[in-house]
C-alpha cells in the first residue's frame, strides 16, 4: 500500500509530545511491512535542526527527510499560532502527488493543513481515516475556536472520514457519545518499541548525574509542563505522602509560559522544593535513565487519550500511577499500577501503599514488562495494516453523519 500520513508536527519535533513518537514509530513500523509510507508535515524551524547535525534535502515541496523506510516531507510554514501553521505549499503537492497514494491517515485536529488535504482527498476520492489523539472534545483553552473549527473547516473533514482511530476505550465511548457510529470506530492502542528498553541504562545513571541519594525512593512524573497533567497536584500529594524522605522529579518541556515557575513555586511553598527536581525535557536515552531509576512513574491527569509516558515506564520496569481520565488503565489496573482519581487524598493513599505494602510494589513491579509486551509497535502496525485493508476493500469516502 501506498500510505500518506499527514500530522502537525513530526520527529525531530520531540517538544511537541507524544504524537511525533507514535507517528514515526507507526510509519517505520508500516514501511518494515513493505508498505510505502510518506508522512506529510510542517516545518517547525529545521534551519536551527541542521545546525545540530539532522540531514534533510531539498524537494520541490520543502525540505525532505529518509529514515527507516520512511519519507517525511515539511511544507515551508509562513506564520503559525501556538500548533496552527500556515503552509501554502500544500496544495501544490496535494496537485502534483495525492494521486499516487492509496489512503491517507490523518492524525489530531484543530489545524489547517488537515482539513486542506482532507478536500483534495474528498476530490479524488481518495479514502481517509482520522486519529483524532484525544481532540476530538475541546479540553484545553480556545474552545470557542474550536467550536468554530468544527463548524467550518473540520465539518466535511470529519464527516467524511472511513475510520476513526482511537487509542483507548476511553476515548472510543467519547466518540461514541458524540455521535460517531460504533461500525466507524477502531481502537489501536499507542505503543511502545520493547527492545529498545533492552539493554536499559546502567541502574544508578540518572541518579548519578543529577547528584541524587540513591537510598531514598524517587518518585517522576514526565510529560509537558500544562495544568491538565496536574503536576501540582502530584508536588502536593508528594509532600504529605513523603514528609522528609524522598526524591521528587518533574521532567518535560513547559507547554504553558509559566507554569514551570508556577510549580516551582508550589514546591517552595510545600516545603519540598530542596527534594524536587525539574529537569527540562528529557529524550531518548535521557529519558530511560530517568524512568529505570525511579521507583514510581506518576500521572494524575485530567485527562489523557492514551498516555504514552506511563507505557514507556512500564518498558524500564517500574509501576506506574495514573488517574482515572487516562487511557491506559484498562491495562495499568491491577497489573502494573494503581489507578486513581485525580484528587489530592487518593493520590496520597496511592503514593503510601506502594512505599509500605512490599508485596504490592513487587507483583506490579513483575507485571510491568508483560503489560509493555502488549504494546509492541510491531503489533500494532500489524492491527493498522489490517484497518487500511479493511478500508480500502471498501472503496471510497464514508459520511459518518
Amino acid at each position: 500500500m501506498r500510505i500518506l500520513k499527514v500530522v502537525q508536527a513530526y520527529y525531530p519535533f520531540q517538544e511537541m509530545g507524544g504524537p511525533v513518537t507514535k507517528v514515526r514509530a507507526l510509519a517505520r513500523g508500516l514501511a518494515e511491512r513493505g508498505h510505502q509510507i510518506t508522512v506529510l508535515t510542517a516545518d517547525l524551524g529545521l534551519g536551527d535542526r541542521r545546525d545540530d547535525g539532522f540531514s534533510v534535502q531539498r524537494s520541490a515541496w520543502g525540505w525532505r527527510f529518509l529514515e527507516g523506510g520512511v519519507e517525511a516531507i515539511y511544507l515551508p510554514t509562513v506564520a503559525h499560532y501556538r500548533a496552527l501553521t500556515i503552509n501554502p505549499r500544500v496544495v501544490r503537492f496535494c496537485r502534483g502527488c495525492l494521486g499516487s497514494f492509496d489512503l491517507t491517515h490523518f492524525y489530531g485536529l484543530y489545524d489547517l493543513l488537515g482539513p486542506a488535504v482532507g478536500s483534495f482527498c474528498r476530490r479524488r476520492r481518495t479514502p481517509y481515516v482520522i486519529e483524532p489523539m484525544g481532540m476530538y472534545r475541546p479540553i484545553d483553552r480556545s474552545f470557542r475556536l474550536k467550536r468554530f473549527w468544527h463548524r467550518s473547516l473540520g465539518s466535511a473533514f470529519w464527516r467524511n472520514a472511513t475510520r476513526i482511530i482511537a487509542t483507548s476505550e476511553l476515548e472510543r465511548e467519547e466518540l461514541l457519545h458524540e455521535g460517531v457510529p460504533a461500525e466507524r470506530v477502531v481502537i489501536r492502542y499507542n505503543g511502545i518499541d520493547p527492545e529498545s528498553y533492552t539493554p536499559l541504562p546502567p541502574r544508578g545513571h540518572f541518579r548519578a548525574k543529577w547528584n541524587l541519594p540513591f537510598d531514598q525512593p524517587l518518585i517522576l512524573f514526565l510529560g509537558r509542563l500544562i495544568p491538565r497533567k496536574k503536576a501540582d497536584l502530584l508536588i502536593e500529594a508528594f509532600a504529605d505522602a513523603y514528609p522528609s524522605a524522598g526524591r521528587l522529579v518533574i521532567a518535560g518541556p513547559e507547554g504553558e509560559a509559566g507554569y514551570r515557575s508556577y510549580l516551582e513555586n508550589c514546591a517552595r511553598k510545600l516545603g519540598v522544593e530542596s527534594r524536587t527536581l525539574f529537569t527540562g525535557a528529557l529524550y531518548d536515552e535521557e529519558k530511560k535513565a530517568a524512568m529505570a531509576d525511579a521507583d514510581l512513574f506518576v500521572l494524575p491527569s485530567r485527562y489523557e487519550n492514551f498516555a504514552n509516558a506511563p507505557a514507556e515506564a512500564m518498558a524500564c520496569g517500574t509501576p506506574v500511577v495514573v488517574s482515572h481520565s487516562c487511557g491506559i488503565r484498562s491495562l495499568v489496573e491491577g497489573r502494573a499500577g494503581l489507578v486513581i482519581a485525580p484528587e489530592k487524598e487518593t493520590l496520597v493513599q496511592a503514593l503510601r501503599e506502594l512505599r509500605d505494602n512490599a508485596s504490592l510494589y513487587a507483583r506490579l513491579k513483575e507485571g510491568c514488562r508483560k503489560v509493555a509486551a502488549e504494546l509492541s509497535w510491531q503489533r500494532l502496525s500489524e492491527q493498522m495494516e489490517h484497518c487500511y485493508t479493511d478500508v480500502l476493500r471498501e472503496g471510497g469516502a464514508v459520511r459518518l453523519g
